[in-house]
């Protein structure tokens, strides 16, 4: 886990002014992955006190355009942030509880990558999500 000194690195090495509500958002981010705005909110008021709703949405934007954070939205879904950034991963979305997990993508050659017809557009990102039912879920189902 990051320290509050990794998380004003950081914000320096993205041009950023480091103040507390960054620090503080990224921190939160980074201990609660696929958090929504509500849960960030919480989080960072527990470490800071008195943050408006609206000084945290800003950071966020501020922080996704920045590339430090990447902002997901599930079909379904509010939106949720996560701090692993700067690869092809996809996630995992359990149908009935919403719990979402990370997964790799493929290893070796890019599959995803190789669209059956481009439309002349040079792709640099592919989004897979993949939807079931989380092991909890899947017990609870059962039984």
């Amino acid at each position: 886990m990051p320290t509050p000194l990794d998380y004003e690195r950081m914000l320096r090495g993205a041009a950023l002014r480091v103040t507390r509500p960054r620090v503080a958002v990224l921190s939160a981010v980074h201990e609660h992955p696929h958090a929504d705005t509500d849960s960030i909110i919480t989080a960072v008021r527990a470490g800071l006190g008195g943050v408006s709703h609206q000084a945290v949405y800003d950071v966020l934007r501020a922080l996704t355009s920045a590339g430090l954070l990447r902002r997901i939205e599930p079909q379904g879904s509010v939106a949720r942030y996560e701090a692993r950034v700067g690869d092809n991963h996809h996630h995992v979305v359990c149908r009935s509880c919403g719990a979402i997990a990370d997964v790799d993508c493929a290893v070796g050659s890019t599959p995803c990558l190789t669209a059956s017809h481009d439309h002349g557009f040079t792709i640099d990102e592919a989004e897979v999500v993949y939807w079931g039912l989380c092991p909890a879920c899947s017990t609870a189902t059962s039984s």
